[in-house]
């Protein structure tokens, strides 16, 4: 199994962790605490990198641990983000929602944007949103 990456903030915070579940075949990323322009855009070219090296369809994004919102990202995420995951394969997009009310509101504005760029689905927790991913596509 491919080694989990984790991204830090300057004082050592992870603020990120990515890593390979199910042979391979779905991307898990794990998002934690206050989320900046800065650190959205990390660990969104770190997803990125990690679909171009080896193509994955499938991404369960768990936002359950971030804190506040991260709508000041959100037009990156839309306009540059999404069109760089597509182009590299990303077609299913699993989202668990965070408890922060501000971030799933973030989360929900993003959707309405990118919706018809990817198939994407809202879950409560990692199960459901895995469940799904291993029941579409490839």
């Amino acid at each position: 199994m491919e080694q989990q990456v984790r991204l830090k903030k300057v004082f050592g915070d992870v603020f990120f962790t990515a890593t390979r579940i199910n042979n391979g075949s779905i991307l898990y990323a794990q998002w934690f605490g206050v989320q900046s322009v800065e650190t959205v855009k990390e660990g969104g070219y770190k997803m990125l990198d990690m679909i171009k090296e080896q193509p994955c369809a499938k991404l369960l994004n768990c936002n359950r641990n971030v804190v506040g919102s991260w709508d000041m990202a959100l037009d990156w995420a839309e306009s540059t983000w999404t069109p760089l995951m597509k182009e590299a394969g990303l077609r299913y997009l699993a989202q668990v929602l965070p408890s922060s009310f501000y971030a799933t509101l973030t989360i929900e504005s993003l959707i309405q944007h990118i919706g018809n760029d990817l198939e994407i689905r809202i879950f409560e927790d990692n199960e459901e949103a895995e469940a799904w991913l291993l029941s579409v596509g490839k």
